[in-house]
């Protein structure tokens, strides 16, 4: 399954603004996975790394605390979890002051609006109804392999940019959630590609992911996952299910399973390390891994 891939990739990073990639193929069906990591640094051969997987954070926590408690979502979290709680997109946010901020905001139905906000939002709201932080919920069904930055310890992290004009490595590339410092739901997890194939793996077979999660959806988002609007234009890849579900993260990574076919992928990249105010090149080349993915090559 993976060959094709792989040669695309070896390719494709000489073009691309990223110089680290994982990519990872999985069968649900089988049970199984195949993965690739590759980079231009020779320093990082034979290293496992463990990439900044930015917004894929969401549906791994709160998406994760719905498959594992949904008899706890009400009426206004449902609205928080598929980003129409008109709260606003994003904003800066203090160490001190975040929770008061976004607790000042009322939640109401609106149109979808993608929201970091949102994100924190809802995991007050899982916490203050489940009597648990968010991440104690939903760790439970992650691999040893997906980390809190804060939990990284000899763990070896591509480059993801600059922050103060340092190279940030190993540190959440989101500044909201550098400067909070705290486990939150809209970023802050790291993992290896394995750590990222077997949870959803674990995922599936726990908590009925693909039976749950795409399947006959109204709207864009579903249960904290982004879904395949249009099967022909989406980043999931050409020859995409209508019930295809994945997210993106701003580092440069996504993830997207197609529960029709069983079939699914995932993509680190540290596309920010370089360059990421135009995506053209990246978002070709996820439609190219899911295509190949998708059509079974070998």
């Amino acid at each position: 399954m993976i060959t094709k891939i792989e040669e695309y990739c070896l390719r494709e990073i000489q073009n691309q603004n990223f110089d680290c990639l994982a990519v990872g193929v999985i069968d649900f069906d089988k049970k199984t996975f195949e993965t690739i990591q590759i980079t231009e640094d020779e320093i990082y051969d034979d290293t496992e790394l463990f990439f900044d997987l930015a917004s894929m954070t969401k549906p791994l926590t709160f998406g994760v605390a719905y498959l594992a408690r949904p008899e706890i979502f009400d009426k206004d979290m449902h609205l928080l979890l598929t980003h129409r709680s008109g709260l606003p997109k994003w904003g800066r946010l203090s160490h001190d002051g975040w929770k008061e901020q976004i607790l000042a905001y009322d939640i109401s139905e609106s149109d979808t609006v993608y929201s970091d906000f949102g994100a924190l939002r809802l995991q007050m709201e899982i916490e203050k109804k489940s009597n648990e932080h968010l991440y104690d919920i939903s760790s439970k069904f992650w691999d040893t392999k997906v980390k809190h930055w804060q939990d990284l310890e000899l763990e070896i992290s591509p480059f993801t940019g600059r922050r103060n004009r340092k190279l940030v490595s190993g540190e959440v590339h989101d500044d909201n959630a550098f400067v909070i410092r705290e486990k939150v739901s809209h970023a802050g997890l790291f993992s290896s590609i394995e750590g990222v194939c077997k949870t959803l793996l674990k995922m599936d077979e726990e908590l009925n992911l693909l039976k749950t999660i795409g399947v006959d959806h109204d709207g864009r988002y579903c249960f904290g996952w982004d879904t395949a609007e249009d099967p022909d234009k989406t980043l999931a890849g050409a020859g995409s299910s209508k019930n295809t579900f994945g997210h993106l993260g701003f580092t440069g990574t996504s993830m997207w399973i197609d529960p029709d076919k069983k079939l699914g992928h995932v993509i680190l990249t540290n596309e920010t390390n370089k360059f990421w105010y135009d995506r053209k090149k990246l978002n070709k080349f996820r439609r190219e891994i899911g295509t190949l993915n998708l059509n079974n090559s070998k």
